[in-house]
């Protein structure tokens, strides 16, 4: 069997103590110590998972327990945490941003490659089940994404105006900080990077920046939007996505997604396809290390010939006769701690499995620096008022293959 693996938390905070209770019962890794600058907070929750503690990240570097370091720092001391336990031969599982700056980015990137240690970067829209299953969708009834929208109204209820969130040295700004997460699943659901990146920035009398939006032109004349703003309180957020696939449309709701509804046009071969997938569902819903809770599930309702036959869209000829309604849900409302967990969980799992031998992670060093660098750009964009095209070099694009033309 392959040896469990120790984890030492490189920070102490709310998202460290989450992140520790997420992995508790992963096999194959087992927390062994705490640093924090804070001695009882790192006490604590070490006391809490029969790890030792102690005041300084660099001290799990020389801990021979120690096998992986989780980065859950602030932002700012991301990459400098990461390379470091890089390059003193630990694997790393790092809070996203993997860094405030594109230069700090690609050295982590860099030092990844040269380590011989694996860098999963916690990405978890990656890891979302949901998510997973409209990448595969795509492929068999809804085709590639033409438009991608992602609008998210945010809590600012516990961010005082001193926390490090406001502070764009420390966070990176609410681009990096926050829209890094979305850069990236749009790049996972777009199948490309996009080449050209416009910005802009909404500010509070006393110059606070708590609502930014960007427009992405991805290749092949796909547009996608991201609009960030923390000003909500805890009940009133609000967050949604539209996919638009032309022949179809995906909502989905939450920026930890739990539900998805789909209405597409298809043919003969789409509607039976349709009529498959609740039968489907846990393998489409597959993510290693992620386990499925309760009311997780597909249903689809098919409504056929309720159109002409014919269509047309984006100057194609289209047959399409059959209307399609998908229902994809990973749990009801008090289902998002427990999804977002198990995300964590998973990239956790992907890790162990990487340093095992196994596949190449999701969220590695190659899609941290895609996502850093575009949400880079929309910030570089909105503070000079131009359109910025992203450094994309050596990033790889995965888009989807697209369906024939129905």
């Amino acid at each position: 069997m392959t040896r469990t693996l120790g984890l030492g938390l490189a920070g102490a905070g709310r998202f460290g103590a989450f992140l520790a209770a997420a992995v508790a019962d992963l096999p194959g890794l087992q927390v062994q110590a705490v640093a924090d600058p804070d001695q009882a907070r790192a006490t604590e929750l070490a006391a809490a998972h029969g790890a030792t503690a102690t005041t300084t990240w660099q001290d799990l570097l020389a801990d021979d327990r120690v096998d992986v370091v989780a980065v859950v720092t602030p932002p700012h001391l991301h990459a400098e945490v990461t390379i470091g336990a890089l390059t003193a031969g630990k694997h790393v599982l790092a809070e996203k941003p993997v860094a405030t700056t594109v230069a700090d980015a690609r050295e982590v990137a860099a030092t990844a490659a040269t380590s011989g240690r694996q860098l999963v970067v916690d990405h978890v829209l990656r890891y979302n089940p949901l998510l997973q299953a409209l990448v595969t969708l795509q492929t068999e009834l809804l085709g590639p994404v033409q438009r991608f929208a992602f609008e998210n109204d945010a809590s600012d209820e516990h961010l005082p105006p001193d926390h490090w969130f406001w502070d764009e040295a420390t966070s990176g700004g609410i681009f990096l900080e926050h829209g890094v997460h979305f850069f990236d699943a749009a790049h996972l659901l777009i199948g490309t990077a996009p080449r050209a990146v416009s910005a802009t920035a909404a500010h509070r009398a006393d110059g606070t920046t708590d609502l930014v939006s960007a427009t992405a032109l991805h290749p092949g004349g796909v547009l996608a939007t991201h609009t960030h703003g923390f000003s909500h309180a805890d009940r009133c957020e609000r967050q949604a996505w539209r996919l638009d696939h032309g022949t179809a449309e995906v909502r989905v709701e939450g920026w930890i997604p739990l539900r998805a509804r789909v209405e597409a046009w298809t043919d003969d071969a789409g509607a039976e396809t349709a009529y498959g997938l609740p039968g489907r569902a846990a393998a489409l819903f597959e993510v290693p290390g992620h386990r499925l809770g309760p009311g997780s599930g597909i249903t689809a309702v098919v409504h056929r010939d309720a159109g002409a036959p014919a269509a047309r869209g984006r100057g194609r000829d289209l047959v399409l006769p059959h209307r399609v309604i998908l229902e994809l849900v990973l749990g009801d409302d008090g289902a998002k701690l427990r999804v977002y967990a198990e995300s964590v969980r998973a990239a956790a799992a992907d890790l162990v499995s990487a340093a095992a031998g196994g596949p190449p992670v999701r969220s590695g060093p190659a899609q941290a620096l895609a996502a850093t660098t575009v949400a880079d750009a929309a910030r570089r964009a909105a503070a000079e008022g131009r359109q910025i095209r992203p450094d994309l070099r050596n990033v790889t694009d995965h888009r989807p293959t697209p369906l024939e033309t129905r």
